[in-house]
């Protein structure tokens, strides 16, 4: 059986005190389901691990259902493989994620079954502040630093799709990458 490296991105995870988990924790729950080379970054949720199988559907059910029982809480988590993330980083709009002195980039990623050409309806980007792309599963989310403070990507909390979705920076993402390639490469 051949294996497929992950990424674990847990929705509201050691936010705003709540969902407390210490990631040394949490590493070892997802070690505890079989999964191996299990890596974590920062305290946000972020989670690399290797698995037998392509099931991607069971395998979210297996996570979320371990980590509702451990944090007495609905979880959520986008999963993604390594297949699906190159295809994230390698189709990022052009110059995204280059001009860090003046924009402040995020990815916001999707639980199934909100898929990014739903999502993008209910998205608004603020004129001359924000700009959002689609991509194939996420949403690129650019926000102009010197206006952040007028940005629409706020106003995503109060709509219905909020509880599908979770942001991360340009940053963390290509970190996960990178964190994703290293552990495929385990034998």
């Amino acid at each position: 059986m051949e294996k497929t490296s992950y990424v674990a991105l847990l929705r509201g995870i050691n936010v705003g005190g709540n969902n407390i988990i210490k990631m040394s924790e949490l590493k070892i729950i997802f070690e505890k389901m079989d999964l191996f080379d299990v890596q974590t970054y920062i305290q946000s949720g972020n989670v690399v691990f290797n698995a037998f199988g392509k099931d991607k559907l069971k395998l979210v059910g297996k996570i979320e259902k371990k980590l509702s029982e451990t944090l007495n809480n609905e979880a959520k988590v986008s999963l993604l493989a390594l297949p699906e993330m190159d295809e994230i980083i390698g189709r990022k709009p052009y110059r995204y994620g280059e001009e860090d002195e003046k924009y402040k980039y995020d990815i916001i990623f999707f639980i199934e079954p909100l898929t990014a050409k739903e999502a993008i309806k209910g998205i608004r980007a603020r004129e001359s502040v924000d700009e959002a792309y689609e991509g194939n599963k996420v949403i690129y989310f650019r926000r102009l630093k010197e206006k952040i403070a007028k940005t629409y990507l706020t106003k995503i909390i109060g709509t219905p799709i909020y509880k599908y979705m979770t942001l991360r920076n340009w940053n963390t993402t290509e970190k996960l990458f990178n964190l994703m390639k290293g552990i495929n490469n385990t034998k």
